[in-house]
Protein backbone atom coordinates (compact mmCIF):
# COMPACT_ATOMS: atom_id res chain seq x y z
CA UNK A 1 0.00 0.00 0.00
CA UNK A 2 1.56 3.27 -1.42
CA UNK A 3 1.52 7.15 -1.09
CA UNK A 4 0.98 9.15 -4.03
CA UNK A 5 2.92 12.12 -4.78
CA UNK A 6 1.32 14.93 -6.69
CA UNK A 7 3.20 13.76 -10.18
CA UNK A 8 1.57 9.77 -9.32
CA UNK A 9 -1.58 11.35 -8.74
CA UNK A 10 -1.58 13.15 -12.20
CA UNK A 11 -0.44 9.88 -14.05
CA UNK A 12 -3.35 8.12 -12.53
CA UNK A 13 -6.09 10.53 -13.06
CA UNK A 14 -4.79 10.49 -16.60
CA UNK A 15 -5.33 6.98 -17.37
CA UNK A 16 -8.43 6.95 -15.16
CA UNK A 17 -9.46 9.68 -17.41
CA UNK A 18 -8.86 7.92 -20.68
CA UNK A 19 -10.56 4.66 -19.50
CA UNK A 20 -13.25 6.22 -18.20
CA UNK A 21 -14.31 8.12 -21.55
CA UNK A 22 -13.78 5.02 -23.61
CA UNK A 23 -15.95 3.06 -21.07
CA UNK A 24 -18.89 5.65 -21.20
CA UNK A 25 -18.85 5.75 -25.41
CA UNK A 26 -19.52 1.84 -24.88
CA UNK A 27 -23.04 2.90 -22.78
CA UNK A 28 -21.48 1.85 -19.79
CA UNK A 29 -22.63 3.26 -16.37
CA UNK A 30 -21.04 3.89 -12.96
CA UNK A 31 -21.52 2.14 -9.97
CA UNK A 32 -19.84 2.17 -6.30
CA UNK A 33 -19.59 -0.29 -3.83
CA UNK A 34 -18.40 -0.21 -0.02
CA UNK A 35 -14.82 -0.96 1.00
CA UNK A 36 -15.97 -3.24 3.07
CA UNK A 37 -18.27 -6.39 2.44
CA UNK A 38 -19.82 -9.22 4.62
CA UNK A 39 -17.15 -11.98 5.02
CA UNK A 40 -19.49 -14.38 3.92
CA UNK A 41 -20.06 -12.64 0.71
CA UNK A 42 -16.33 -13.01 -0.58
CA UNK A 43 -15.34 -16.43 0.71
CA UNK A 44 -16.07 -18.84 -1.78
CA UNK A 45 -16.41 -17.45 -4.82
CA UNK A 46 -12.20 -16.94 -5.89
CA UNK A 47 -10.89 -20.68 -4.98
CA UNK A 48 -9.03 -21.70 -2.15
CA UNK A 49 -5.79 -19.75 -3.01
CA UNK A 50 -8.15 -16.73 -3.17
CA UNK A 51 -9.42 -16.83 0.43
CA UNK A 52 -6.37 -17.07 1.48
CA UNK A 53 -5.78 -13.57 0.03
CA UNK A 54 -8.76 -11.70 1.46
CA UNK A 55 -8.23 -9.15 4.43
CA UNK A 56 -10.43 -9.90 7.27
CA UNK A 57 -11.36 -7.31 9.82
CA UNK A 58 -11.93 -8.95 13.37
CA UNK A 59 -15.34 -8.59 15.21
CA UNK A 60 -14.52 -5.09 17.35
CA UNK A 61 -16.36 -4.54 20.53
CA UNK A 62 -17.22 -6.97 23.39
CA UNK A 63 -16.22 -10.19 20.73
CA UNK A 64 -13.00 -9.00 19.83
CA UNK A 65 -11.59 -11.04 22.04
CA UNK A 66 -12.94 -14.36 20.29
CA UNK A 67 -10.26 -13.25 17.16
CA UNK A 68 -13.45 -14.24 14.60
CA UNK A 69 -13.99 -12.20 11.58
CA UNK A 70 -17.35 -11.24 10.28
CA UNK A 71 -16.16 -8.61 7.54
CA UNK A 72 -13.46 -7.84 5.07
CA UNK A 73 -12.04 -5.74 2.61
CA UNK A 74 -13.29 -6.21 -1.35
CA UNK A 75 -11.07 -8.42 -3.07
CA UNK A 76 -12.32 -7.53 -6.35
CA UNK A 77 -15.29 -5.36 -8.12
CA UNK A 78 -17.34 -7.99 -9.41
CA UNK A 79 -18.78 -10.07 -6.37
CA UNK A 80 -19.72 -6.81 -4.96
CA UNK A 81 -21.40 -6.44 -8.46
CA UNK A 82 -23.10 -9.41 -7.92
CA UNK A 83 -24.32 -8.66 -3.97
CA UNK A 84 -25.85 -5.29 -5.91
CA UNK A 85 -27.35 -6.90 -8.89
CA UNK A 86 -29.29 -9.11 -6.28
CA UNK A 87 -30.10 -6.76 -3.24
CA UNK A 88 -31.65 -3.87 -6.27
CA UNK A 89 -32.74 -5.95 -9.48
CA UNK A 90 -36.40 -4.22 -9.08
CA UNK A 91 -34.40 -0.63 -9.48
CA UNK A 92 -31.81 -1.72 -12.26
CA UNK A 93 -32.31 -2.63 -15.85
CA UNK A 94 -32.72 -6.06 -17.30
CA UNK A 95 -29.69 -5.39 -19.50
CA UNK A 96 -27.57 -3.60 -16.92
CA UNK A 97 -24.35 -2.40 -18.42
CA UNK A 98 -21.78 -0.96 -15.38
CA UNK A 99 -18.35 0.43 -14.98
CA UNK A 100 -16.28 0.33 -11.97
CA UNK A 101 -13.17 2.10 -10.79
CA UNK A 102 -12.32 1.68 -7.31
CA UNK A 103 -9.08 0.06 -5.18
CA UNK A 104 -9.58 -3.59 -4.06
CA UNK A 105 -7.41 -4.89 -1.21
CA UNK A 106 -5.02 -8.71 -1.56
CA UNK A 107 -3.07 -9.83 0.96
CA UNK A 108 -0.48 -10.48 -1.89
CA UNK A 109 3.16 -10.80 -1.92
CA UNK A 110 4.17 -7.29 -3.43
CA UNK A 111 6.26 -7.84 -6.69
CA UNK A 112 6.68 -5.08 -9.87
CA UNK A 113 2.91 -4.11 -10.67
CA UNK A 114 1.56 -6.18 -7.82
CA UNK A 115 1.01 -4.54 -4.86
CA UNK A 116 -1.55 -5.04 -1.51
CA UNK A 117 -4.08 -2.15 -2.45
CA UNK A 118 -4.55 -1.54 -5.66
CA UNK A 119 -7.64 -0.21 -8.09
CA UNK A 120 -9.55 -2.05 -10.86
CA UNK A 121 -11.21 -0.65 -13.96
CA UNK A 122 -14.04 -2.49 -14.19
CA UNK A 123 -16.55 -3.06 -16.89
CA UNK A 124 -19.60 -6.00 -17.21
CA UNK A 125 -22.65 -6.64 -18.86
CA UNK A 126 -25.32 -8.17 -17.45
CA UNK A 127 -28.62 -10.30 -18.65
CA UNK A 128 -27.23 -11.44 -22.32
CA UNK A 129 -25.61 -14.30 -23.23
CA UNK A 130 -24.70 -13.34 -26.76
CA UNK A 131 -21.31 -13.10 -27.92
CA UNK A 132 -21.61 -9.40 -28.84
CA UNK A 133 -21.38 -9.18 -25.21
CA UNK A 134 -17.99 -10.29 -24.85
CA UNK A 135 -16.65 -8.92 -28.35
CA UNK A 136 -17.78 -5.82 -27.27
CA UNK A 137 -15.66 -5.83 -24.33
CA UNK A 138 -12.58 -6.42 -25.94
CA UNK A 139 -13.48 -3.49 -28.27
CA UNK A 140 -13.60 -1.65 -25.51
CA UNK A 141 -10.30 -2.70 -23.52
CA UNK A 142 -8.44 -2.27 -27.18
CA UNK A 143 -10.05 1.12 -27.33
CA UNK A 144 -8.97 2.16 -23.99
CA UNK A 145 -5.14 0.61 -24.07
CA UNK A 146 -4.45 2.25 -27.63
CA UNK A 147 -5.84 6.07 -26.39
CA UNK A 148 -3.60 5.16 -23.78
CA UNK A 149 -0.59 4.38 -26.02
CA UNK A 150 -0.35 1.01 -26.26
CA UNK A 151 0.30 -1.13 -29.62
CA UNK A 152 1.81 -4.58 -28.54
CA UNK A 153 -0.83 -5.72 -26.40
CA UNK A 154 -2.74 -9.44 -27.10
CA UNK A 155 -5.94 -9.94 -25.92
CA UNK A 156 -6.07 -13.73 -25.38
CA UNK A 157 -9.37 -15.60 -25.14
CA UNK A 158 -10.36 -19.51 -24.46
CA UNK A 159 -13.37 -20.93 -22.85
CA UNK A 160 -13.62 -22.53 -19.16
CA UNK A 161 -16.18 -25.24 -20.61
CA UNK A 162 -13.65 -25.93 -23.50
CA UNK A 163 -10.56 -26.54 -20.57
CA UNK A 164 -13.32 -28.78 -18.66
CA UNK A 165 -13.89 -30.86 -21.64
CA UNK A 166 -10.18 -31.10 -21.96
CA UNK A 167 -9.00 -32.42 -18.51
CA UNK A 168 -11.53 -34.84 -18.89
CA UNK A 169 -10.44 -36.39 -22.09
CA UNK A 170 -7.36 -35.97 -20.58
CA UNK A 171 -7.90 -37.81 -17.92
CA UNK A 172 -7.76 -35.61 -15.12
CA UNK A 173 -10.41 -36.20 -12.55
CA UNK A 174 -13.63 -34.09 -11.88
CA UNK A 175 -12.06 -33.32 -8.62
CA UNK A 176 -8.76 -32.12 -9.48
CA UNK A 177 -9.97 -29.89 -12.27
CA UNK A 178 -9.71 -26.88 -9.47
CA UNK A 179 -5.70 -27.97 -9.02
CA UNK A 180 -5.31 -28.54 -12.70
CA UNK A 181 -6.57 -25.22 -13.69
CA UNK A 182 -4.90 -23.30 -11.10
CA UNK A 183 -1.12 -24.76 -12.19
CA UNK A 184 -1.96 -24.09 -16.07
CA UNK A 185 -2.65 -20.43 -15.50
CA UNK A 186 0.86 -19.92 -14.77
CA UNK A 187 2.16 -21.88 -18.97
CA UNK A 188 3.01 -18.12 -19.44
CA UNK A 189 4.98 -17.36 -16.05
CA UNK A 190 6.62 -20.46 -15.44
CA UNK A 191 6.77 -22.26 -18.62
CA UNK A 192 6.08 -25.75 -19.53
CA UNK A 193 8.73 -27.54 -17.53
CA UNK A 194 7.64 -25.47 -14.07
CA UNK A 195 3.58 -26.51 -15.22
CA UNK A 196 4.51 -30.18 -15.20
CA UNK A 197 6.25 -29.96 -11.68
CA UNK A 198 3.42 -28.05 -9.91
CA UNK A 199 1.13 -30.39 -11.93
CA UNK A 200 2.65 -32.89 -10.43
CA UNK A 201 2.83 -31.74 -7.16
CA UNK A 202 -0.98 -31.23 -7.05
CA UNK A 203 -1.28 -34.85 -7.88
CA UNK A 204 -2.23 -35.40 -11.67
CA UNK A 205 -0.72 -38.64 -12.92
CA UNK A 206 1.82 -38.42 -15.76
CA UNK A 207 -0.21 -39.76 -18.45
CA UNK A 208 -2.55 -36.66 -17.80
CA UNK A 209 0.19 -34.58 -17.27
CA UNK A 210 1.82 -35.34 -21.21
CA UNK A 211 -2.04 -34.76 -22.44
CA UNK A 212 -2.68 -31.68 -21.41
CA UNK A 213 0.78 -30.06 -22.12
CA UNK A 214 0.95 -31.68 -25.39
CA UNK A 215 -2.57 -29.63 -25.78
CA UNK A 216 -1.72 -26.27 -24.22
CA UNK A 217 1.72 -26.15 -25.81
CA UNK A 218 2.45 -22.54 -27.49
CA UNK A 219 1.47 -21.44 -29.65
CA UNK A 220 -2.22 -22.35 -29.05
CA UNK A 221 -3.99 -24.09 -32.05
CA UNK A 222 -7.40 -23.53 -32.64
CA UNK A 223 -7.75 -26.94 -34.36
CA UNK A 224 -5.35 -29.04 -32.84
CA UNK A 225 -8.10 -27.96 -29.71
CA UNK A 226 -11.20 -29.18 -31.75
CA UNK A 227 -9.76 -32.48 -32.68
CA UNK A 228 -9.06 -33.24 -29.27
CA UNK A 229 -12.27 -32.59 -28.13
CA UNK A 230 -14.39 -33.56 -30.90
CA UNK A 231 -17.10 -35.84 -29.93
CA UNK A 232 -18.24 -33.87 -26.81
CA UNK A 233 -20.78 -31.91 -27.13
CA UNK A 234 -19.46 -29.46 -24.37
CA UNK A 235 -16.23 -28.74 -25.78
CA UNK A 236 -17.70 -28.79 -29.13
CA UNK A 237 -20.36 -26.00 -28.05
CA UNK A 238 -17.10 -23.85 -26.50
CA UNK A 239 -15.14 -23.88 -29.70
CA UNK A 240 -18.08 -22.26 -31.42
CA UNK A 241 -18.67 -20.05 -29.07
CA UNK A 242 -14.93 -18.73 -29.16
CA UNK A 243 -15.09 -19.07 -32.88
CA UNK A 244 -18.53 -16.52 -32.38
CA UNK A 245 -16.66 -13.58 -30.39
CA UNK A 246 -13.34 -13.33 -32.28
CA UNK A 247 -15.60 -13.41 -35.55
CA UNK A 248 -17.80 -10.22 -34.01
CA UNK A 249 -14.27 -8.93 -32.67
CA UNK A 250 -12.75 -8.62 -35.52
CA UNK A 251 -15.75 -6.41 -36.77
CA UNK A 252 -14.08 -3.74 -34.36
CA UNK A 253 -11.58 -2.20 -33.13
CA UNK A 254 -10.02 -4.90 -31.24
CA UNK A 255 -9.32 -6.68 -35.30
CA UNK A 256 -5.90 -8.42 -35.01
CA UNK A 257 -5.90 -8.35 -31.15
CA UNK A 258 -7.83 -11.13 -30.29
CA UNK A 259 -5.88 -14.49 -30.04
CA UNK A 260 -7.15 -18.01 -28.77
CA UNK A 261 -4.94 -19.39 -26.30
CA UNK A 262 -6.01 -22.77 -25.11
CA UNK A 263 -3.51 -22.31 -22.03
CA UNK A 264 -5.40 -19.75 -20.62
CA UNK A 265 -7.07 -20.98 -17.11
CA UNK A 266 -7.67 -17.78 -15.35
CA UNK A 267 -7.75 -18.65 -11.72
CA UNK A 268 -11.10 -17.34 -9.94
CA UNK A 269 -13.45 -20.27 -9.60
CA UNK A 270 -16.25 -18.77 -10.94
CA UNK A 271 -16.06 -18.05 -14.59
CA UNK A 272 -18.67 -19.95 -16.70
CA UNK A 273 -17.57 -19.23 -19.94
CA UNK A 274 -15.67 -17.26 -22.29
CA UNK A 275 -12.07 -16.19 -20.13
CA UNK A 276 -9.76 -13.33 -21.76
CA UNK A 277 -6.33 -11.62 -20.30
CA UNK A 278 -4.72 -9.08 -21.85
CA UNK A 279 -0.56 -9.36 -22.40
CA UNK A 280 2.13 -7.01 -23.51
CA UNK A 281 5.27 -8.73 -24.03
CA UNK A 282 7.58 -7.20 -21.32
CA UNK A 283 5.40 -7.48 -18.27
CA UNK A 284 5.08 -11.05 -16.29
CA UNK A 285 1.58 -11.41 -16.04
CA UNK A 286 -1.39 -9.34 -17.76
CA UNK A 287 -2.90 -6.23 -18.19
CA UNK A 288 -6.05 -6.91 -17.60
CA UNK A 289 -8.80 -9.80 -17.62
CA UNK A 290 -12.22 -10.70 -17.15
CA UNK A 291 -14.65 -13.37 -18.64
CA UNK A 292 -18.32 -15.20 -18.23
CA UNK A 293 -19.70 -15.56 -15.12
CA UNK A 294 -23.45 -16.61 -15.36
CA UNK A 295 -24.14 -18.40 -12.24
CA UNK A 296 -22.00 -16.08 -9.14
CA UNK A 297 -25.77 -13.52 -8.91
CA UNK A 298 -27.28 -16.61 -8.67
CA UNK A 299 -25.35 -17.42 -5.37
CA UNK A 300 -27.47 -14.14 -4.33
CA UNK A 301 -30.17 -13.98 -6.20
CA UNK A 302 -31.74 -17.60 -5.83
CA UNK A 303 -31.79 -17.56 -10.16
CA UNK A 304 -28.93 -16.94 -12.36
CA UNK A 305 -28.58 -14.06 -14.83
CA UNK A 306 -26.07 -14.14 -18.11
CA UNK A 307 -23.02 -11.76 -16.87
CA UNK A 308 -19.88 -11.12 -18.75
CA UNK A 309 -16.90 -8.68 -17.18
CA UNK A 310 -13.32 -7.36 -18.35
CA UNK A 311 -10.85 -5.52 -15.49
CA UNK A 312 -8.06 -3.40 -16.65
CA UNK A 313 -5.29 -3.23 -13.66
CA UNK A 314 -4.74 0.53 -13.22
CA UNK A 315 -1.27 -0.47 -11.29
CA UNK A 316 0.32 -2.96 -13.94
CA UNK A 317 -0.91 -0.22 -16.80
CA UNK A 318 0.85 2.32 -14.77
CA UNK A 319 4.06 0.49 -14.49
CA UNK A 320 4.31 -0.52 -18.10
CA UNK A 321 4.02 3.47 -19.04
CA UNK A 322 6.23 5.17 -16.83
CA UNK A 323 9.34 2.41 -17.97
CA UNK A 324 7.95 3.03 -21.30
CA UNK A 325 7.69 6.65 -21.11
CA UNK A 326 4.40 6.93 -22.57
CA UNK A 327 2.85 9.71 -20.77
CA UNK A 328 2.28 12.90 -22.73
CA UNK A 329 4.50 15.69 -22.69
CA UNK A 330 1.31 17.92 -22.00
CA UNK A 331 0.45 16.13 -18.79
CA UNK A 332 0.31 18.66 -16.53
CA UNK A 333 3.77 18.86 -13.84
CA UNK A 334 3.18 22.41 -12.56
CA UNK A 335 0.56 23.16 -9.68
CA UNK A 336 -0.26 26.43 -11.10
CA UNK A 337 0.18 28.64 -14.54
CA UNK A 338 0.70 31.91 -12.66
CA UNK A 339 2.23 32.82 -9.30
CA UNK A 340 1.22 36.14 -7.50
CA UNK A 341 4.73 37.81 -6.20
CA UNK A 342 4.01 40.29 -3.50
CA UNK A 343 6.48 42.71 -2.27
CA UNK A 344 5.56 43.53 1.27
CA UNK A 345 2.57 42.94 3.84
CA UNK A 346 1.05 45.75 2.52
CA UNK A 347 0.23 43.81 -1.00
CA UNK A 348 -1.53 40.79 0.55
CA UNK A 349 -5.10 42.43 -0.07
CA UNK A 350 -4.56 43.08 -3.49
CA UNK A 351 -2.81 39.71 -4.25
CA UNK A 352 -5.95 38.16 -3.06
CA UNK A 353 -8.02 40.49 -5.48
CA UNK A 354 -5.89 39.57 -8.05
CA UNK A 355 -5.54 36.17 -7.66
CA UNK A 356 -9.67 36.29 -7.61
CA UNK A 357 -9.83 37.74 -11.47
CA UNK A 358 -7.11 35.51 -12.96
CA UNK A 359 -8.88 32.44 -11.14
CA UNK A 360 -12.33 33.58 -12.77
CA UNK A 361 -10.65 33.78 -16.12
CA UNK A 362 -9.64 30.33 -16.03
CA UNK A 363 -6.28 30.20 -14.84
CA UNK A 364 -4.50 28.06 -12.14
CA UNK A 365 -3.40 30.83 -9.53
CA UNK A 366 -0.85 30.07 -6.43
CA UNK A 367 0.03 33.32 -3.79
CA UNK A 368 3.50 33.57 -2.28
CA UNK A 369 2.08 34.09 0.92
CA UNK A 370 5.44 35.48 2.74
CA UNK A 371 6.58 39.04 1.24
CA UNK A 372 10.25 37.79 0.86
CA UNK A 373 12.93 38.92 -1.93
CA UNK A 374 11.50 38.43 -5.05
CA UNK A 375 14.58 36.75 -6.41
CA UNK A 376 13.96 34.43 -3.60
CA UNK A 377 9.64 34.70 -4.70
CA UNK A 378 10.46 33.47 -8.62
CA UNK A 379 13.29 31.06 -7.78
CA UNK A 380 10.32 29.29 -5.98
CA UNK A 381 8.15 29.46 -8.70
CA UNK A 382 10.71 28.23 -11.43
CA UNK A 383 11.17 25.40 -8.91
CA UNK A 384 7.58 24.29 -9.70
CA UNK A 385 7.45 24.82 -13.24
CA UNK A 386 4.95 27.45 -12.92
CA UNK A 387 5.53 29.52 -16.35
CA UNK A 388 4.51 33.00 -15.03
CA UNK A 389 4.63 35.37 -12.07
CA UNK A 390 2.55 38.48 -11.88
CA UNK A 391 4.60 41.23 -9.71
CA UNK A 392 2.54 43.40 -7.26
CA UNK A 393 4.59 46.01 -6.60
CA UNK A 394 3.79 49.51 -5.08
CA UNK A 395 3.44 51.34 -8.50
CA UNK A 396 0.99 48.40 -9.71
CA UNK A 397 -1.05 48.25 -7.31
CA UNK A 398 -1.70 52.46 -7.18
CA UNK A 399 -1.87 52.03 -10.95
CA UNK A 400 -4.69 49.22 -10.92
CA UNK A 401 -1.77 47.11 -13.15
CA UNK A 402 0.62 44.21 -12.76
CA UNK A 403 3.63 43.10 -14.32
CA UNK A 404 3.48 39.53 -15.78
CA UNK A 405 6.97 37.88 -15.81
CA UNK A 406 7.39 34.90 -18.48
CA UNK A 407 10.17 32.40 -17.21
CA UNK A 408 10.95 30.73 -19.85
CA UNK A 409 11.65 33.84 -22.26
CA UNK A 410 12.68 35.84 -19.26
CA UNK A 411 10.71 38.75 -20.44
CA UNK A 412 7.69 41.03 -18.79
CA UNK A 413 5.21 43.35 -19.79
CA UNK A 414 2.38 45.55 -17.48
CA UNK A 415 -1.12 45.03 -18.16
CA UNK A 416 -4.23 46.69 -16.86
CA UNK A 417 -5.38 44.02 -14.29
CA UNK A 418 -8.31 43.64 -15.85
CA UNK A 419 -6.47 42.22 -19.15
CA UNK A 420 -4.28 40.37 -17.29
CA UNK A 421 -5.86 37.25 -17.43
CA UNK A 422 -6.54 37.01 -20.74
CA UNK A 423 -2.79 37.66 -21.86
CA UNK A 424 -1.61 35.19 -19.14
CA UNK A 425 -3.37 32.53 -21.32
CA UNK A 426 -2.57 33.88 -24.31
CA UNK A 427 0.79 32.71 -23.73
CA UNK A 428 -0.27 29.62 -22.29
CA UNK A 429 -1.16 28.84 -25.44
CA UNK A 430 1.52 30.16 -27.25
CA UNK A 431 3.84 27.96 -25.36
CA UNK A 432 1.74 24.93 -26.28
Amino acid sequence: MRDFLPEDVRRREHVIGIIKRVYERYGFEPLETPAVENIETLLGKYGEEGNQLIFKILKRGEHEATGQADLALRYDLTVPLARVVAQYQSRLPRLLKRYQIQPVWRADRPARGRFREFYQCDVDSLGSTSPIVEAELCAAMSDALTELGFDDFVIRINHRELLTSILARAGVGAHQHGDALVALDKLDKIGPQGVDVDLANRGIEEQARNALLQVFLPPGSRDRVASFVAGDAAGERAVSNVDAIMGLAAQTSAAGKVKFDPSLARGLSYYTGAIMEINVADLAGSLGGGGRYDNLVGMFLGQNVPACGFSLGLERILVVMTERSMFPASLATTPADVMIATFDAAGAGPAMRLSAMLRAAGLRVLIYPDAEKIGKQIKYADSLRVPFVALLGENEIRDDTVTVKNLAAQTQDTYPQSDAGAKILEGLKQRG
